[in-house]
């Protein structure tokens, strides 16, 4: 029934056209932000799935860094511990050659005064191999200073234990027996440098076995590296199943968005004009 007081038609084709509107706005909105999920309303669920792994993304993230933050503490513990291996091996060429019978106690003098350099060297790397202020090769390492969280839940963590790692001369080349400490040993006479070559000689070992405890956990904390920079990709590529908008698809949803937009329009347009055509009926 033709009427002018309610174009009906112009209604429908406007609530077509807002709707194909906001329809290609959503796409448009999509394809610039690289999202499928704009908005919660896209897909809630989506939404609350990739967001909980995001969190866990960011948390691996910086559990990655913990984890080389880690390995670098005990790399530092390692290069003093392999200086400190060095100078004992010198220390075990001085002996040999105060052991020498072509030296005597004169020149076993000269020879003594390099050896107690070097152990006070030892003493000076012990004292000074900090890591952020705290030290890591005399036996004082704090167990709260070396636990590090390389996971997604709280106790997902590496404890370091350097506690038993000691190379100060009062402890070092004894191994429980009546030889003595670093502290008083020397090689100025034969029966000081024979017992200075047992300490010398146990110092060696306790210094392998420390590098050995400290190279345990950088391999291990090279491992937990590895894992957690997987388990990021891993992660991300589901995120991204979830997350991230097919552009092709979008594309093709977003042309035919506004090919309907514009016969909405057209649509509009000639509804108006069929209600200015009634109007010849009164002239």
């Amino acid at each position: 029934m033709p009427v002018i007081a309610t174009n009906t038609s112009a209604n429908t084709a406007l609530t077509y056209l807002n709707r194909n509107s906001e329809d290609q706005a959503k796409s448009l909105a999509k394809l610039s932000s690289g999202s499928r999920i704009v908005s919660a309303s896209d897909d809630a669920a989506g939404l609350a799935v990739a967001s909980r792994l995001q969190a866990d993304i960011t948390t691996l993230q910086q559990a990655s860094r913990n984890a080389l933050q880690g390995r670098a503490v005990l790399q530092t513990a390692d290069g003093a511990l392999a200086r400190v291996g060095d100078i004992l091996q010198r220390m075990k060429s001085l002996i040999a050659q105060s052991l020498s019978g072509a030296v005597d106690d004169t020149s076993r003098g000269f020879i003594d005064q390099e050896f107690q350099q070097l152990i006070q060297e030892i003493q000076a790397i012990s004292d000074q191999t900090e890591f952020n202020g705290t030290n890591l090769i005399n036996g004082t390492f704090n167990p709260l200073s070396g636990t590090f969280l390389v996971g997604v839940d709280s106790d997902d963590t590496i404890e370091v234990d350097l506690a038993n790692v000691d190379i100060d001369i009062d402890n070092l080349g004894n191994d429980g027996g009546f030889n003595p400490y670093f502290d008083s040993i020397s090689v100025d006479d034969i029966p000081n440098t024979q017992a200075a070559a047992v300490s010398v000689d146990i110092a060696i070992d306790q210094v392998i076995s420390f590098r050995a405890t400290v190279g345990s956990y950088i391999s291990r904390f090279e491992y937990r590296g590895e894992y957690i920079q997987t388990a990021i990709e891993n992660l991300s590529a589901a995120k991204s199943s979830i997350m991230d908008v097919d552009i092709a698809a979008e594309q093709t949803n977003l042309i035919n968005k506004q090919v309907l937009t514009e016969a909405s329009i057209a649509a509009l347009a000639q509804a108006n004009e069929s209600k200015r055509s009634l109007l010849q009926l009164l002239r």
